[in-house]
């Protein structure tokens, strides 16, 4: 008798299981290479906010450090609240001195520079050149800036209320940075202290 024919080939519904397994392992292969990317992504993007805090803390502390007399005789500091303060001082090698702005608005810390012109020198506001600094704030309720008196000894309470900015000696700079608090690692957090050398105790 003629032997029988072992048909070893896949029938349709074999067919469409191989078909949907293939499908289920490439769009899980698929799905972690997305997870893995946009988690690396996230990553890179925190360390460069954290490079850019770090940055704009340093800038502000050389700044206010040498701040000053303005070039008409204004005192050294203009005004100071928790979220902005506007000082004078030499940032660049003419013999000028600049008005520093330094602000929150909304998650962007930025800074604001007024050079003075004119005959008599004057500082005007709508010459102001407007730079963002640092990105992702997200300090909510803690201070962006704080002030201390002559009597700060390294602990103890800023001054509180309406700043008086001649009691000024020491501000700090306290910045939260976090890229997307649904994604990233943790939250960046960095602050400085700094004495305002040119402002003599009473």
């Amino acid at each position: 008798m003629p032997g029988k024919l072992n048909n070893k080939g896949f029938s349709l519904l074999e067919a469409i299981v191989a078909v949907g397994i293939f499908v289920l392992l490439i769009s899980a292969v698929v799905a972690v290479f997305l997870f893995s990317w946009r988690g690396n992504a996230v990553v890179w993007e925190q360390l460069s906010t954290q490079n850019e805090g770090r940055k704009a803390t340093q800038d502000f502390s050389n700044e206010l450090r040498e701040a000053t007399a303005s070039s008409i005789g204004a005192y050294a500091i203009e005004s100071a609240t928790n979220t902005q303060i506007v000082f004078y001082s030499n940032i660049d090698e003419d013999s000028f001195v600049e008005r520093i702005r330094y602000f929150v608005s909304s998650t962007l810390l930025k800074k604001g520079v007024i050079k003075p012109t004119g005959n008599p020198l004057t500082y005007n506001s709508s010459t102001e050149s407007l730079t963002t600094v640092a990105n992702d704030i997200a300090n909510g309720a803690t201070s962006v800036f704080s002030y201390y008196s002559s009597s700060f000894t390294g602990a103890g309470s800023p001054l509180s209320g309406a700043i008086d900015v001649t009691q000024i000696r020491i501000v700090k700079i306290s910045l939260k940075l976090e890229e997307d608090p649904n994604l990233s690692p943790v939250p960046f957090y960095i602050e400085s202290k700094v004495m305002v050398r040119n402002l003599k105790s009473n």
